[in-house]
């Protein structure tokens, strides 16, 4: 099948990086290439709705050099790696790269192609990619391309650049030897032998089990999400309180009584007894002595097994003499103090696996052999057999190759044989025991054959033991009879069976053994994820994001809400940090008492990693303002929108996408758009906008806030009809109505909720709750009025959020004496942003302290208020009422000990914390304590 890597970029992506032009742009460098950074996006990006690896990359001098122009490369290119004949890149058709190729294409571009072959040669199925130029930055590119395990991805595109280096034509002098920016990158030239030889190593040290992969691969063909959750077996299925755990066949509906009750032989044998069932009398033994007697007593042949032993391990069948009983004792006390001597039973082994109380498939074990040829010895037909390419080394393959060992050469001496010995032609020998195709056995599916009869007992001792996923062993003379006229019976009932006989049997049909296990876990008809709210914007995220959760804490939910403050389950703190990027997303998906999370993304956990879920249910964008610009790429308002639509891209189908109409760079992603398109506008009534006049004509929903007193009212419009929700000042949050942006962010919150499907009164009651409390919301428009003045703490730190609380301010201005501000802003905005801050707080208030650290971020001690103090200035600022100061707590202290009895001090703080209990904890001159918060 042709691979399918386009070359086009889509239109948000052009914001940021350019397409691969095939014109080159001279970079006039004389260097060799660099690899400048590595990026892992484990969920949608900027770039993709898939995972991706991205690789940037500086050609350096070689930008001057497609691939055309390298006389001998493209033929040595696709002779070492003849499967890149089969890529059709934007041809979207074989051989579509190959004609890239000749007609002449970039390093980077063909670095993506050989990452992904190389993928393949490890076996994993990678066929996604793009390359794009960055720009601004001639020469650089940023290779991107899929993966499907994390290391591997990363290590096969360093191996790609490193191998393409070695591949330039030796006169290209200077312009060897790959340059390493990235720490994270390995160095040194690297053989295309070498390169496969150790992806394929590093896929085999992090692949799943076939077990665990074919349940992970149903879980996914369901759409549920899949988490690996250590370096083995151990998955999660589903999320949050839907979640459901796996290791191997082992599930989270796994009894642990029955998995003990099932590595207990023989009081297995006496459950299954007890209940009817057929199977062979047994004793458990400790002396060698014991075992003998015991064999005597019970007939012969016999077998012996350890008590609690798996893989048929130390297990010895057929034994007839006293001396073999004594054989088989010693083998099987290797693998415990306590061994079974039991009858052995007349057939041939079959594993009936039974999921959920049925079978689903059976297979016919036969233990690893050989068969003569009259010519070749017992070792060189073991080698021979283990030629087989369905044979590998553990479970990394459909069989196991066989491994000679002490228990094969004593098998062997018993039978009169050697590893010299040459069997006659057809004579097949026994090399093992016991039938396990963990060493080496083959396995025939039986399922079609079964006698109902056989079926029956199989379900039944499953459910005798308790297990819901049950691998039954039985000896069956024939399987297609039933085993009361055969004789036979069940020699065990084993937990955590393997499922690799019934997916790809050595002969037969194989069965899809993993869906029914799926099934027993999520019925059809059931969910395994959870609602997943996820707000994004310059500003208001926390506090609408803190609304939403409100909303859903009044229906009932225990929510996980991740936000800038750090992780909270329900009203507590579980994880104190930012918390707005994909790791704190994830923490919560993970939580098992989380019925509904509701996640602060922002702008740099998408550039760094991309989301922490690969789908949302309601995704909000609430404004784009001017804020981090010139960092990570981002340098206009139109790559920031770029970069915060991927939030609202990503929403399922059946969800919906929430914006802001009253923002033009908002309201335009309404075209890329996941789900039903839902706006909110504090422009209602008489002053509704056209956009959202004609969404709500269209029978569109949109929540607006119409005219009126103290702060007007909030209204629903949905299907046409108009609903009253409640007045804007019955939300706490807005302080009477004057926070016009807390209102805006209750329309937000209240649109999103109902859209949902959360009834209009539990939104009422949510927002009614919700207030602006430290305790609720800290470092958003906190108030404190346990002093002569009152104080305000809030996390405003860009131009338009100091905007928007000043609005508010000023609202509140005549019922306050002098208004005190200390202002300052990260230092890793540009010049403009921060001189736009000190202008606006020059226009705010009469006293100001600008401060700077903790948030110099790079820049030199004094720059930041330097800046902000020449803002202040320009805007009209009296000199004497400006004060520099660096430390934030000095700052803090400062205005709180200029405050009069009357005055309003407002607080902009890093830590929002410290800076609270220093307000808490102040005592203003000649008063005896303070009182509380509002």
């Amino acid at each position: 099948m042709p691979y399918d890597v386009p070359s086009a970029a889509g239109e948000a992506e052009a914001a940021l990086d350019s397409d691969v032009a095939e014109t080159s742009v001279q970079a006039g460098r004389g260097s060799p290439m660099a690899i400048r950074e590595t990026s892992v996006y484990r969920g949608p990006n900027f770039f993709s709705r898939l995972p991706m690896i991205r690789i940037q990359v500086d050609l350096g001098a070689l930008e001057a050099y497609p691939s055309d122009t390298l006389p001998g490369f493209v033929e040595r290119l696709l002779n070492d790696l003849p499967g890149l004949a089969l890529h059709g890149c934007s041809n979207r058709h074989a051989g579509g790269f190959a004609r890239r190729l000749h007609d002449g294409t970039w390093l980077g571009h063909v670095a993506e192609h050989v990452a992904l072959e190389l993928q393949v040669l490890a076996g994993h199925a990678t066929t996604r990619g793009k390359t794009r130029s960055v720009r601004g930055k001639p020469g650089v590119y940023n290779i991107l391309y899929a993966y499907e395990q994390e290391e591997v991805g990363l290590m096969a595109g360093q191996y790609a650049l490193r191998w393409l280096d070695s591949l330039l034509p030796p006169d290209l002098s200077g312009l060897h030897g790959l340059r390493i920016l990235d720490r994270n990158a390995a160095p040194g030239p690297i053989s295309l032998e070498t390169a496969v030889a150790e992806l394929r190593s590093l896929a085999r040290k992090h692949a799943l089990g076939p077990t665990t992969q074919a349940l992970v691969d149903a879980a996914k063909r369901r759409g549920i999400p899949v988490a690996r959750l250590d370096e083995q077996s151990f998955i999660q299925l589903g999320q949050g309180s839907r979640q459901r755990r796996l290791r191997a066949s082992i599930t989270s509906q796994t009894s642990h009584i029955a998995v003990q009750t099932a590595g207990d032989k023989a009081l297995t044998k006496t459950l299954l007894a007890a209940a009817g069932l057929p199977t062979p009398r047994g004793v458990v033994v400790g002396a060698a002595d014991e075992a003998v007697a015991a064999a005597a007593k019970l007939g012969w042949p016999v077998v012996t097994k350890p008590l609690d032993g798996n893989h048929g391990r130390g297990v010895s069948t057929a034994l007839g003499s006293d001396a073999e009983v004594r054989w088989g004792f010693a083998q099987a006390a290797e693998h415990g103090r306590r061994v079974v001597v039991e009858q052995m039973l007349p057939g041939r082994d079959h594993r009936f696996l039974v999921v959920d109380g049925k079978v689903v498939a059976i297979a016919e074990r036969t233990p690893a052999s050989v068969v003569g040829d009259g010519r070749g010895s017992i070792q060189e037909l073991v080698a021979l057999t283990n030629l087989d390419p369905r044979r590998g080394k553990g479970h990394e393959a459909v069989m196991t190759r066989i491994v000679i060992d002490d228990h094969v050469r004593d098998r062997l001496q018993r039978s009169g044989l050697t590893l010299t010995s040459v069997p006659n032609p057809g004579q097949v020998v026994e090399l093992r025991a016991t039938a396990n195709l963990s060493t080496g056995g083959v396995a025939a599916d039986r399922t079609a054959e079964a006698h109902p009869d056989n079926v029956a007992i199989a379900e039944q001792a499953a459910l005798v033991i308790g297990l819901d996923v049950a691998g039954v062993d039985f000896m069956i003379p024939d399987v297609a009879r039933s085993v009361r006229e055969t004789g036979g019976g069940i020699v065990e009932v084993n937990a955590a069976p393997g499922f690799r006989m019934h997916l790809e049997p050595s002969e037969g049909q194989g069965r899809d053994v993993a869906e029914p296990v799926i099934a027993s876990l999520y019925p059809r008809g059931s969910a395994a994820r959870i609602p997943i709210f996820a707000v994004t914007g310059t500003n208001g995220k926390s506090t609408t994001t803190r609304m939403v959760a409100s909303i859903l804490r009044a229906q009932g939910l225990n929510v996980g809400c991740a936000s800038t403050t750090g992780v909270y389950l329900n009203d507590q703190l579980v994880y104190a940090a930012d918390a707005s990027g994909p790791k704190s997303a994830r923490m919560l998906l993970r939580n098992p008492k989380v019925d509904a999370a509701v996640l602060e993304v922002a702008r740099g956990g998408i550039l760094r990693e991309g989301l922490g879920f690969d789908i949302c249910d309601v995704g909000a964008v609430l404004n784009i303002t001017a804020d981090h610009l010139g960092l990570k790429g981002v340098v206009t308002l139109e790559d920031l929108a770029a970069v915060k639509s991927v939030v609202v891209e990503n929403v399922r189908r059946r969800g919906h996408s929430v914006l802001n109409a009253d923002d033009p760079l908002t309201l335009r992603m309404r075209r890329r758009s996941g789900g039903a398109l839902v706006l909110f506008s504090m422009h209602g009534g008489g002053d509704m906008s056209e956009a959202v006049r004609t969404h709500i004509d269209a029978g569109g929903m949109a929540v607006v806030r119409e005219p009126g007193r103290r702060g007007g009212r909030l209204v629903v419009h949905r299907h046409g009809q108009r609903s009253d929700l409640m007045a804007a000042d019955e939300v706490p949050a807005t302080v009477g109505g004057t926070a016009g942006f807390n209102i805006q962010n209750a329309l937000a919150a209240a649109a999103m909720t109902l859209a949902h499907g959360v009834a209009p009164s539990i939104v009422v009651e949510g927002l009614s709750t919700f207030t602006s409390s430290f305790e609720q919301n800290p470092g958003r428009l906190n108030l404190y009025d346990g002093h002569p003045f009152r104080v305000i703490l809030d996390y405003a730190h860009n131009p338009a959020s100091l905007a928007a609380l000043s609005e508010m301010i000023e609202a509140m201005a005549p019922a306050h004496g002098r208004l005190i501000g200390m202002v300052s802003i990260p230092g890793d905005r540009r010049n403009e942003d921060i001189l736009e801050m000190g202008r606006i707080a020059a226009g705010t208030f009469d006293e100001l302290v600008f401060r700077e650290a903790p948030d110099g971020r790079g820049r030199a001690t004094g720059e930041v208020i330097s800046l902000l103090t020449d803002g202040a200035i320009a805007a009209g600022a009296s000199a004497e009422h400006v004060q520099r100061i660096i430390d934030e707590k000095v700052a803090a202290d400062t205005c709180l000990k200029m405050a009069r009895p009357g005055d309003l001090v407002v607080l902009l703080p890093t830590d929002i914390g410290g800076v609270w209990n220093q307000v808490v904890g102040f005592t203003p001159e000649g008063a005896i304590c303070g009182s509380s918060d509002v």
